[in-house]
């Protein structure tokens, strides 16, 4: 018997199914529990207690690592009230607003690109009337910090609330428009993500100041952080905005000013100051790490990020949890693969390395990995291979006593030598496949027995069936029984191939040729013999074995094989010799059939589609009749289609097959099948 030289093994579904078989209910339970488990660490552990936790640190090492490094931006200019000025002002809180006006009136002739005001103009001062004429009169785009108590209970009373929004119906009609400062700040306080936009909020303070920038419009992904080439050039260039109140000083600092996008806010110890993911881990030889930020450079950030166009894109819901089930299903088919300890060294190495470095990959190459589950894979991947390790080691050791013990009773020997090789291939009991079924019978043959003498009939029925049996071997198929002349066969078990289908077809085609030689072979003056007919369907079955302690017998059991049998009768009443049903068709790759429409078999529901092998038919009547067949499924067609049967029936006298075909059409309404009685 012809064999691929290797094989596939089993599906994990039919190995999953042997090791529950042998470990019993409860260890089944407990192993399906830790599987179960083992995938919701594996793509939700971001949400998970402590692991969370963990996974935020792995995204802050990675952000760390691949953060792009950087000389000063020169589009973006910080302004900063710093501690030193709120000493030289007196003022600590509301800040020095007489100092913000006469700022922007400096920074305004210098010409910059945007400004955006990081103050929340809150509550009465004496210099407002000052600071809202300056605001109204201001050429550059100026956009001020707006929030409410909506959306910032906790910072923002309905008092200020009710003042901010009085403050910005005072600026209408001049350049001045309202913007959202709003941040988010992961439960660690450390800032990595974009904040929301809620509804009837102005635009965040970046996308008000970049307007082309709708990309990022609901954007809420990951920050894009940077670090400095030098310490002694920060990301943004800051300026004490004391230099551009001073008439004197701010000329002087137009080259920092002209052209740019210009941050006002404050640097105070300890106010309004972020975690970034950079801040845990300090490291004097990358500048710019080790250290908080300012909500003012949180929203330059955000900016810079801006008009760079960098987007950054996550990994989809459906993509995080179909990389969690293949991490899983990678531990459960590690177990189960029973390597030799280096084979499984190196699987064990080359999988965690490769679950390791992955994450980083994707940061460096742009991907947004907040959320990818990095250190979950490596819990889940640990305890599902765990559990389905010790459901596997549970049947290992009886499935190899079983198969020496039961080997060579009715299996082929090359199949017997790959389950002595690789003996989980063998069912210990009895399992659910898929499988091709094949009955055979001599027609005529039981009238011929009561005929002849038993010598004869002895001598012709084992001539007879060798040459069905050769050609089933001869075509990788397993010989379930003889049943007097008939002939089971089946394809797909104890060892599956990828071409069960096709040799199953030619098998049941082979064997009809088969049947015809033997006929033409007999004397002439001999006993008369009838064909042979062959059915083959494709279908669910349970394969194992059966018996008892004294003997047992690889079968299998099940409607398949129910199917076949009554396929194999049908052809009597159809003038066919071999019939196939669409599901083994479909699945032979084989171009060589004709459609004979559809009929539902005796003591069965459910019609089933018929083809009929027909190799020396030329491929142009094949393919008119498949469409003739076709339109006598559709109404509108049928009764034309009917005709043009009979006419094509008539075309191809002798063909006993499609006489049949025509009788049934003119029996049932379009579309129908034919119920054989």
């Amino acid at each position: 018997m012809t064999e691929a030289a290797a094989p596939p093994r089993p599906p994990l579904a039919t190995r999953l199914a042997q090791g529950a078989r042998a470990a019993g209910p409860a260890r089944l339970a407990l192993a399906l529990l830790i599987i179960v488990v083992a995938l919701i660490v594996a793509s939700a552990s971001w949400r998970l207690p402590l692991i969370g936790d963990a996974e935020r640190i792995a995204y802050d090492l990675r952000e760390t690592a691949f953060a792009p490094r950087v000389d000063q931006d020169p589009r973006i200019s910080l302004i900063v009230y710093n501690d030193q000025t709120l000493i030289a002002t007196k003022k600590r809180s509301p800040l020095d607003r007489g100092l913000l006006a006469r700022a922007l009136k400096a920074i305004d002739a210098l010409r910059p690109r945007r400004i955006g005001i990081d103050i929340l103009f809150d509550q009465p001062q004496d210099e407002d009337a000052e600071l809202i004429a300056v605001l109204r009169g201001m050429k550059t785009p100026t956009f001020v910090a707006f929030a409410d108590a909506r959306t910032n209970a906790d910072n923002v009373l309905p008092e200020q609330a009710a003042f901010l929004a009085d403050f910005m119906r005072r600026l209408r009609g001049g350049s001045a428009r309202p913007a959202s400062i709003r941040l988010k700040t992961d439960p660690d306080n450390v800032a990595r993500s974009w904040p929301d936009q809620p509804a009837g909020l102005p635009p965040l303070l970046a996308l008000a100041m970049e307007p082309r920038g709708q990309a990022f419009a609901g954007y809420t992904g990951s920050l894009r952080y940077r670090l400095p080439q030098s310490a002694d050039r920060p990301v943004f260039a800051s300026l004490p905005i004391d230099l551009l109140a001073d008439p004197a000083m701010a000329p002087a600092l137009a080259s920092q000013i002209a052209g740019r996008d210009v941050l006002i806010g404050g640097d105070i110890v300890d106010v309004d100051r972020f975690q970034t993911p950079m801040t845990g881990f300090a490291d004097a030889a990358v500048p710019g790490t080790g250290k908080t930020m300012i909500g003012l450079e949180v929203h330059a950030t955000m900016l810079a990020q801006l008009l760079d166009g960098a987007l950054l894109h996550p990994l989809a819901a459906w993509l995080r949890w179909t990389l969690a089930a293949l991490v899983v299903l990678a531990a459960i088919a590690t177990t189960l693969a029973e390597l030799n300890w280096w084979r499984l060294t190196i699987v064990l190495v080359g999988q965690i390395g490769l679950m390791v470095v992955t994450p980083f990959v994707l940061q460096a190459r742009g991907f947004d990995t907040q959320f990818l589950p990095a250190l979950g894979w490596l819990l889940g991947w640990g305890l599902a291979f765990a559990a389905a390790g010790s459901a596997a080691r549970a049947v290992g050791a009886e499935q190899r006593r079983f198969a020496q013990s039961a080997l060579g009773k009715y299996l082929p020997r090359d199949i017997a030598r790959r389950i002595i090789d690789e003996p989980e291939r063998l069912a210990l009991h009895g399992e659910r496949r898929e499988i091709f079924v094949l009955f055979s019978d001599l027609e005529g043959f039981t009238k011929l027995s009561h005929a002849l003498p038993p010598e004869t009939v002895a001598s012709l029925l084992n001539r007879y069936l060798d040459l069905l049996s050769n050609v089933v071997l001869d075509h990788g198929g397993t010989i379930d029984k003889f049943v007097g002349d008939a002939v089971v066969a089946f394809w797909g078990a104890p060892i599956a191939r990828a071409d069960d289908g096709a040799n199953a077809a030619r098998a049941a085609y082979a064997m009809w040729r088969a049947g015809e030689d033997f006929r033409k072979s007999l004397p002439a003056d001999g006993p008369t013999v009838g064909r042979t007919r062959v059915g083959l369907h494709f279908g669910a079955a349970v394969v194992g074995n059966f018996g008892g302690e004294g003997r047992i017998q690889y079968t299998a059991l099940g409607d398949a094989m129910n199917t076949a049998s009554r396929l194999e009768s049908a052809n009597k009443q159809l003038g066919t010799s071999v019939i196939v049903s669409r599901e083994a068709m479909s699945r032979s790759g084989l171009d060589w059939w004709r459609p004979l429409g559809s009929i539902r078999l005796r003591g069965r529901a459910t019609p089933v589609d018929i083809f009929e092998p027909a190799p020396d038919v030329p491929v142009e009547d094949r393919r008119r009749l498949a469409e003739l067949i076709d339109d006598l499924c559709d109404p509108a067609r049928g009764a034309r289609a009917a005709e043009e049967l009979v006419g094509f029936a008539t075309s191809h006298p002798g063909d006993a097959a499609l006489v049949s075909l025509v009788n049934r059409v003119k029996e049932v309404r379009y579309g129908e099948a034919y119920d054989l009685a």
